[in-house]
């Protein structure tokens, strides 16, 4: 333990360092928030790939292994296939628009009433999701250092909260590269090759286990469609993923890295649910899935490379908290404190950028210190995320005929029927997205048909914007 100990404590300094070494390149507001919108094909990849597979992704996949073997994929199968789905559809207008946020978009497309709204959501989504990242960088301390929750939390958060105040996303894309490297060594090239030998190769993993471990969709339908509510249409929306896209140099990296990103996921979806099936035919009576990883790590490798394999399941979860606290920090200084001061121009030095930045650290650590189960409020987030905002989000970029009452009533009605959902439903049932989503599409068509058409020059100005065509200064019509 002492020396996979100091393989972890390396990977740690190194972070910090990389970080540290990043900032000097952080001069201003769009080089601190978005790394100037000037990543090419390898950093862009790398990033994307790092912020969308975390933890879940990672001890949560190789658990869905061990539960239901090679239909356990399915959940980062969809972030793949979101991945894909955004790069190959939206990212190209969304690097075009050079905005900072997709509350910005939204501003942008319906008008200022629209934003505030979004803001709040992704604000708190992004919030919970930095705070259980953090207490997942907290497990993997503790099963190494053998250290408690709160002292795990605080070491953990905090060089978070450290590399991502120095240098904002120069720093996080650096460290993400690292991360992403790790991971793929670690995961790919370590643990799936030892996890299957181990247990005899395939021929006696299938003698061990169930015909069902070997199919696609044992997992059954009912999970498969979760899977593409919350995460493949969750990717298209998330600040944190359009935040990545708007880092890209131009449309044509955030296509073509974008697709190499989801191309990798499908491939690491696969290996987390082959490591799980190995687990499963070597220790079939464990107490809990999630403890498939810990027991693999631990049983099939050697010392030194369990120190790796440990590092590589924390970049996965420190690359997803930093790449949401960055994201909670941009909402808050770009959509709600400049109208909480009614000044718009409230949030812009790099100054303030940064004090926001560790104001939210500090808040997010706070909360993962002070709970170690934030999931069903993350659940709520989502739920909140997804149930009221998808619709009038893809529907702006996609329908010319969209309106901001349309937009707006798909606002309250869906987010309004989550709440009513959850509170009769309970807070981690599906109901409340499948209606939320429901209720937003049909209100949202409705009163855009029912309604006056958006002023023309608006959307002139907007169709400009998004085919790259007009200045980011332009002024939007506010009609």
């Amino acid at each position: 333990m002492t020396i996979d100990s100091a393989v972890m404590i390396t990977y740690l300094v190194a972070m910090v360092v990389i970080g540290w070494w990043a900032a000097r390149r952080a001069r201003d507001k769009s080089e601190f928030l978005v790394a100037g919108r000037r990543l090419g094909y390898v950093m862009y990849s790398g990033t994307m790939s790092a912020v969308v597979l975390g933890g879940a992704s990672t001890v949560g996949g190789i658990g869905l292994g061990y539960q239901y073997g090679l239909s356990g994929a399915w959940m980062v199968l969809t972030i793949g296939l979101g991945v894909l789905g955004l790069s190959l559809v939206f990212a190209a207008r969304i690097t075009r628009l050079k905005v900072y946020t997709v509350s910005e978009m939204l501003d942008l497309r319906y008008g200022g009433r629209a934003a505030p709204v979004s803001g709040v959501v992704m604000w708190a989504y992004s919030l919970m999701l930095m705070a259980t990242s953090t207490i997942a960088c907290a497990t993997i301390f503790g099963v190494l250092f053998g250290m408690s929750h709160i002292p795990s939390v605080l070491l953990g958060g905090g060089i978070v909260v450290l590399y991502s105040v120095l240098g904002g996303m120069w720093s996080i894309t650096a460290t993400d590269i690292v991360q992403f490297v790790v991971k793929s060594v670690g995961i790919l090239l370590v643990l799936l090759p030892a996890a299957i030998i181990k247990a005899g190769g395939f021929s006696a993993m299938a003698a061990q286990l169930e015909p069902r471990f070997f199919s696609l969709w044992s997992i059954g339908g009912e999970n498969i469609f979760k899977y593409v509510l919350l995460y493949f249409f969750g990717l298209l929306i998330g600040q944190d993923i359009w935040q990545r896209v708007f880092t890209a140099r131009d449309d044509k990296v955030a296509r073509i890295g974008g697709a190499f990103s989801g191309a990798y996921c499908l491939v690491y979806a696969f290996a987390g649910a082959l490591i799980g099936t190995a687990t499963k035919a070597l220790y079939p009576a464990l107490e809990a899935r999630d403890r498939a990883f810990a027991t693999i790590v631990t049983e099939a490798l050697p010392v030194g490379l369990k120190g790796l394999v440990l590092a590589a399941a924390l970049a996965a979860v420190m690359s997803t908290a930093s790449g949401a606290l960055i994201a909670c920090a941009t909402v808050a200084g770009n959509d709600l404190w400049p109208r909480l001061r009614r000044n718009p121009g409230a949030g812009d030095d790099l100054r303030t950028t940064r004090l926001f930045t560790l104001v939210l650290g500090v808040l997010g650590v706070a909360i993962a210190c002070l709970v170690s189960d934030v999931v069903t409020a993350l659940d709520v987030a989502y739920n909140l995320l997804v149930g009221g905002l998808l619709v009038p989000i893809l529907g702006g970029l996609l329908w010319r005929r969209a309106t901001r009452a349309g937009a707006l009533t798909a606002m309250t009605l869906g987010g309004g029927t989550v709440i009513a959902c959850m509170a009769y439903f309970g807070l981690s049932a599906q109901e409340p997205i499948y209606l939320g989503l429901l209720v937003g599409l049909v209100s949202y068509v409705t009163v855009s048909l029912l309604t006056r058409p958006e002023d023309p020059a608006r959307l002139a100005t907007w169709e400009r914007r998004l085919a790259g065509k007009a200045d980011p200064a332009e002024p939007m019509a506010t009609r």
